[in-house]
């Protein structure tokens, strides 16, 4: 018995897992299907967006043809009566006003047309903008490490020149001063010496002082190659600045997307809430505190009013489909 039921049990598990392994897949159907679904919807609102805006465009071109003439009369230098030039301004401004209005609306249908593109291709666009942002930073590295591998070297040269001229300047100060010290005491062959030896060191300032020039051209040519490496660093700064806010305001226009989906989400359920307790005979006291701002293009916050609109089309049934 105790065998049988061990079984039964394992057999239970097993076809609990296979359970939840074949719920999986529908689930990630269910999320494909969602998906599609909301592409295509933004493909529609584009459909609809750019008709609408091109319409708009269609208008204000017929309003600048009729304005164009009027126009070269008022730019022109033919001489107009006072009357007519009213009558012609008149007739300008009446035009000018659709026509600005034309214009003023295909932009904000062109805005909209945008911001629906970048939802629409915005996995693609971001991961694009990932890419440009690892590139750059990349650059910015190796041009950071070229540029402490020409400092390091610009500095070796730079203290190895000042040491040589100062060594070859010493090397001849003394032997200035032995020479000093031999005619002084009456040294004879102590003056030969020291003469030789001031000699020997002139010789050696000489060739310091032209190694010396040729370290300033390597250390010149050093600095102009730094600063052009850190031209280069600034540009790969800057670039990758600007896509980065690029993906930002992306990634800010998508999750303001998001959001206002969970805050529909949201509102369904404050609707059946709601519902529920009015049926009750509950209050709405903390409901009717709700505020949920809407992001993105339309200026709106959601309030209780749309959670007692909302109440009113679930039934019973539906509430009761937790």
């Amino acid at each position: 018995m105790n065998e049988f039921q061990a079984s039964t049990e394992q057999h239970e598990m097993l076809a609990g897992r296979e359970t939840a392994g074949l719920a999986q897949p529908v689930s990630d159907s269910t999320a494909a299907t969602g998906h599609c679904d909301k592409k295509q919807r933004l493909i529609d609102e584009i459909n609809q967006l750019t008709a609408q805006r091109d319409k708009h465009l269609n208008d204000a071109e017929q309003h600048h043809a009729k304005m164009a003439p009027l126009e070269a009369l008022l730019e022109g230098d033919e001489v107009i009566e006072e009357d007519r030039l009213t009558e012609i301004r008149n007739e300008h401004s009446s035009l000018k006003v659709p026509y600005d209005a034309s214009n003023h609306r295909a932009w904000l249908l062109d805005a909209k047309i945008t911001r629906r593109e970048k939802l629409l291709n915005h996995e693609t666009l971001m991961a694009g903008y990932t890419e440009s942002i690892a590139n750059w930073k990349a650059d910015e590295q190796e041009l950071n490490e070229k540029r402490d591998s020409l400092s390091t070297r610009l500095a070796q040269i730079q203290q190895q020149a000042e040491e040589d001229m100062a060594k070859a300047r010493q090397a001849e100060t003394d032997a200035a001063t032995a020479y000093a010290q031999a005619v002084a005491w009456g040294d004879t062959e102590g003056e030969k010496n020291a003469n030789a030896d001031a000699q020997k060191a002139a010789k050696n300032l000489a060739t310091a002082t032209e190694h010396n020039r040729r370290q300033h051209l390597i250390i010149t040519a050093l600095e102009q190659e730094l600063a052009i490496v850190d031209q280069h660093i600034a540009e790969a700064q800057r670039e990758h600045e600007t896509i980065q806010r690029t993906a930002m305001s992306l990634a800010r226009t998508v999750l303001e997307e998001r959001w206002n989906e969970q805050a529909q989400t949201l509102m369904e359920l404050g609707g059946k809430l709601w519902n529920v307790q009015g049926m009750l005979g509950g209050e709405h006291l903390s409901l009717m505190k709700l505020v949920l701002p809407q992001e993105g293009e339309d200026f709106h916050s959601w309030s209780w009013r749309e959670l007692l609109d909302r109440s009113s089309q679930y039934s019973v049934q539906d509430i009761l489909a937790l």
